[in-house]
């Protein structure tokens, strides 16, 4: 790419960011768009005028971005929330403390060495000008890569300072949570598997709760042993759409009614897609099926809690400190059998995967990495191609009747700023929900434990198609001639792409903050999707607020696609120190948008109190070992000969990510005593906490609640055989 090509994307990136913010000004002080950008205000029952709603100022979000508390963002969004922004605000403070030293000490070095400008150009007689400040532009031995050598070290000592301070504040962030005088039903449950098989005369209920009031006689409450759901989650299912398609008739008729007082009551037809069948009227044919699906869903509840009760359970102690205690310890000799963790927040239960057995499980999650493996592998064949085909020079050879349009110089320069990130960017949403599919099927127990399965299978993915692939895809392509010749040339040929790739990637990072943060502040997709249903598709309040429901952050994917960015600015941190400020403004534009969107959009799905850290900080230490390694390498390839002195490098970050993870990680596993131990402000309700785990399709749908009492009671008494 040359320099007017990058220039144009650079500020057309930027033209579209200031656009879609003043749209974002106008649009969100309208009222009737207050559900698209201030959900979680109003989902919390605050006004969303508050903080200036009706203000015509482009910039007041930031203020109140940047003027809101960490405490702000834990009460509005969660601790989960608030540990991305320390992995932000981390990312941010290695790249500005980096580029302190890097960008007034390498730009020079680079610009003023003229060993290979002088003696080397490209085959066209021209010189990229971004190249002239970069590694790849200082001569192969002298005093001046001294400097790059120093640089790998800053950035390295940088980034140490910024993870364990970041690992240390978000242990206390989360011990903070965990310590919280609040009653949480979690913290006195724990999640039981592999209950091996039950002795004859003895039922599974009787089972788990005489072995754990055996070994917990003071605190053990009752347990809940869970059910294969299947059936009975169905009807259930079936019986809340009828109620939707019930409510919605009924606003239909409303609605007719207010028009025409003679209209008569809606009707569909009975077969298929409601194109064919029998016509009947709505309004009674939901009425009937619903009152036959209540009575269907009761006799399945009772099937389902005496006679479809699985290997696992969940086990409820009077004290929180009991039940942390519970789930640290070693309940039988086997590893298979009583296997026991902490439990999730009722919410996040993935019920289907807890009667998976411990050696199910195992086999489940090698099967997945397989797949994941061969995934990434063939992958990088597609990726690789793309961005080798769409560099405009290949794509004008693979399709020589595009040179006459692509040739001509506004066309040429804006395919060659937008062309290749655009198609790199939209290979990459056809992944995520492939790769939490295949988590999921790992056995896993809570969605947030599958959203951080799901978020490091996608960083591997990323690392080796993205960064690697695209780094290498295209130079291999492009020199595959030279190197059939002469096979040892290989690794010249790497050494010029690497700093030849820090334009693509420079405009991939711009593209990314200017034109993805622009759509996430402006949220035009989600607006308009809102108003056509609104419009066209919604006739209730239940359907509206489905309409405009906002989700969460999305760290499945939001994590990599960070780390994507963090790993390109760092690699390329020393060999063109340009990129830096590029880093800057993604992290830092990012921390405070983002800010604004956790404050008044996003609403969490899962709370795990920082358990994504652990996850987070081992990608970024491989992040940096990335780094550390490709510096190597690219000195070797200079051959220049102190390279050696890098060496301990990838060696101190290894020790420094052992101590790390012998210091703070197994808090993150499980919870501390020291901090479950402090007393709450009330008394627990011990059958409130036990009543939260139930699931929906096994306490909805009843007309005679006692009935349901009665099976329920089988459940919560000792020696009963239900659930």
């Amino acid at each position: 790419m040359d320099f007017p090509s990058f220039l144009t994307s650079l500020a057309t990136s930027f033209i579209l960011f200031a656009v879609l913010m003043l749209l974002f000004t106008w649009l969100s002080r309208k009222p009737g768009n207050a559900e698209v950008y201030y959900p979680n205000r109003i989902l919390k029952g605050m006004n969303p005028v508050e903080g200036g709603y009706m203000t015509r100022n482009p910039f007041a979000w930031m203020r109140e971005a940047m003027s809101s508390s960490e405490t702000d963002i834990i009460n509005m969004s969660g601790v989960d929330t608030a540990v991305y922004f320390v992995f932000l605000g981390t990312a941010l403070g290695i790249f500005v403390f980096s580029g302190i030293v890097l960008l007034p000490v390498l730009l020079p070095v680079a610009a003023t060495d003229h060993t290979i400008r002088a003696g080397n150009s490209t085959s066209k007689g021209t010189f990229n000008e971004l190249d002239k400040l970069s590694m790849g532009q200082v001569g192969n031995s002298g005093a001046r890569l001294w400097a790059f050598i120093v640089a790998t070290y800053w950035v390295s000592i940088v980034s140490y300072v910024f993870l364990w301070r970041a690992y240390k504040h978000v242990t206390e962030l989360r011990a903070k949570a965990l310590t919280s005088p609040e009653v949480r039903a979690e913290q006195f449950a724990i999640l039981v598997r592999d209950i091996p098989s039950v002795s004859e005369g003895q039922s599974k209920k009787e089972q788990v709760d005489s072995f754990f009031s055996a070994i917990y006689p003071e605190t053990f409450y009752r347990s809940m042993v869970v059910t294969d759901n299947k059936k009975v989650n169905k009807i259930y299912e079936e019986l809340e759409g009828d109620k939707k398609k019930l409510a919605r008739a009924e606003a239909i008729y409303v609605e007719s009614k207010n028009t025409n007082p003679d209209a008569l009551k809606p009707s569909h037809k009975t077969g298929f897609l409601g194109i064919i069948g029998k016509k009947v009227d709505s309004i009674e044919f939901y009425n009937d099926k619903i009152k036959e699906l209540i009575e269907k869903l009761e006799a399945e509840q009772k099937v389902t809690l005496k006679e479809k009760q699985q290997s696992s359970a969940i086990v409820f102690f009077n004290s929180r400190l009991a039940a942390a205690s519970a789930s640290q310890n070693l309940h039988a000799p086997m590893v298979d059998t009583w296997t026991v963790i902490d439990a999730p927040e009722p919410r996040q239960l993935i019920w289907t995967n807890l009667s998976k057995k411990f050696y199910q499980r195992i086999i489940r999650q090698y099967v997945v990495y397989v797949v994941v493996f061969l995934t990434i592998f063939f992958y990088l064949i597609p990726i690789g191609f793309i961005s080798a085909l769409t560099t405009l020079d290949n794509l004008v050879k693979l399709l020589p009747f595009l040179k006459p349009i692509v040739t001509r110089t506004a066309i040429k320069t804006v395919l060659e700023a937008f062309l290749p990130q655009l198609a790199l960017i939209i290979f990459l949403t056809l992944l995520p929900m492939f790769l939490l599919f295949l988590s999921k099927a790992e056995g896993i127990p809570s969605q947030s434990h599958v959203t951080r399965a799901a978020s490091g299978k996608y960083f591997y993915f990323i690392v080796l198609n993205v960064f690697i692939g695209v780094t290498l895809a295209g130079t291999l392509f492009t020199s595959l001639k030279s190197i059939q010749h002469d096979p040892n040339s290989i690794f010249s040929v790497l050494a010029r792409s690497l700093p030849q790739n820090a334009t693509f990637f420079l405009t991939f990072v711009a593209l990314r903050f200017f034109v993805g943060y622009g759509l996430e502040l402006s949220r035009i997709v989600p607006l308009i999707i809102f108003h056509l249903k609104k419009k066209y598709l919604c006739k209730t309040e239940a359907e509206i607020k489905e309409a405009w429901a906002p989700g969460d952050l999305g760290y499945a994917t939001r994590f990599p696609n960070d780390m994507l960015i963090m790993m390109i600015v760092l690699c390329y941190s020393v060999i063109s120190p340009i990129i830096i400020p590029f880093g800057v403004v993604y992290f830092g534009l990012g921390w405070l948008l983002l800010r604004n969107q956790a404050l008044k959009v996003y609403v969490p799905s899962f709370e795990s109190y920082g358990r994504m850290w652990p996850h987070i900080y081992t990608r970024m230490i491989a992040t940096l070992i990335l780094y550390q390694v490709t510096m190597l390498g690219y000195f070797g390839v200079k051959k220049f000969k102190p390279t050696p002195v890098l060496f301990p490098l990838p060696i101190f970050s290894l020790l420094f990510a052992f101590i790390c993870q012998k210091k703070f990680h197994r808090f993150f596993v499980s919870p501390a005593l020291e901090v479950v131990s402090h007393e709450l402000k009330e008394v627990p309700n011990m059958e409130i906490v036990y009543r939260s785990f139930i699931p929906p399709c096994l306490s909805a749908g009843k007309h005679n609640e006692h009935q349901f009492e009665d099976a329920l009671s089988h459940v919560s008494k000792p020696g009963s055989s239900s659930v």
